[in-house]
């Protein structure tokens, strides 16, 4: 039996109005494995830790689905055996940094507009109440620990770079806003975008979302441009009256590259990846 055909075993044991649907599989990633059939997403974590991870989102996405404008997954858990998750799809695709370049400039406006919007309506949420449903301390841990795995996988020209910005993060004080509940994963991967119409239909995958620094959450666009950053903390000022840091948002932006290369340091397969990416921020990030 291939993988597929198990995955729609399962399915048709909980949900048998689906026999003549067809079935494909959408994406693999370390935690899950999403199949579509029939306009509907069903998502089966690969281990125990997804599994609880996809029940938190599930007890997250209840709370904060009422909350805000743009459309988000409304999961249903499927007890099994194996557990699952259902949730009608959201129309559209992912946006890579090549999409993003060839935007108009209203298109980036909008988008802009609208994850500012998204993640203001997200931090205003209560702390405590997320706290009960789930959510977790945003934890990297030190500079030096990271440091430690991070510095060696580099090559000597990044380096000096990567020095540079573990010492700004290990001198940086408190966040002056504070800590708020937030999505910690806006990148393109996890947008739901209408390439034809150039809007943003939905934004999924709240896994990772926790209790963290305000401006933690305005690091993740940068994979998809620092054009969007830009203008993301430029429109969510204007709509919040917060003044955000920029100068912070880089050094973090850095520091959460830097993270996820310690986290694989000892991934041969994942390493030269994470190494790609602090290169490429690198290349394009301000002086800090």
């Amino acid at each position: 039996m291939t993988a597929i055909d198990r995955y729609r075993a399962a399915i048709l044991r909980a949900f048998p109005d689906l026999a003549t649907s067809p079935f494909r599989l959408m994406a693999e990633s370390w935690d899950s494995t999403a199949v579509e059939a029939d306009g509907l997403v069903f998502k089966f974590p690969r281990h125990e830790a997804a599994a609880g991870r996809l029940r938190k989102e599930a007890a997250l996405l209840a709370v904060i689905r009422p909350a805000v404008s743009l459309p988000v997954p409304d999961l249903v858990l499927a007890e099994g055996p194996p557990l699952f998750s259902r949730h009608v799809k959201i129309p559209g695709e992912h946006l890579l940094t090549a999409h993003y370049a060839g935007l108009p400039e209203e298109a980036r406006r909008r988008l802009a507009e609208d994850l500012a919007g998204f993640y203001a309506e997200l931090h205003r949420l209560d702390r405590g109440r997320m706290a009960a449903a789930g959510a977790e301390p945003e934890a990297w841990g030190t500079a030096e620990g990271i440091g430690a795995k991070a510095l060696p996988a580099l090559t000597p020209e990044l380096r000096p770079a990567a020095e540079r910005v573990l010492a700004a993060y290990d001198r940086l004080p408190p966040d002056p806003h504070g800590t708020i509940y937030g999505f910690f994963d806006g990148h393109g991967w996890n947008m739901a975008f209408d390439h034809g119409r150039q809007r943003l239909n939905g934004i999924y995958d709240f896994a990772d979302s926790g209790l963290g620094p305000l401006h933690q959450e305005f690091i993740y666009s940068s994979f998809v441009s620092p054009d969007l950053t830009a203008r993301l903390v430029s429109a969510y000022e204007a709509l919040t009256g917060r003044g955000l840091d920029r100068r912070r948002i880089a050094i973090l932006t850095g520091m959460h590259r830097l993270w996820e290369l310690a986290e694989l340091a000892d991934d041969p397969e994942h390493v030269p990846t994470m190494v790609r990416s602090f290169a490429e921020w690198v290349a394009t990030a301000d002086r800090f």
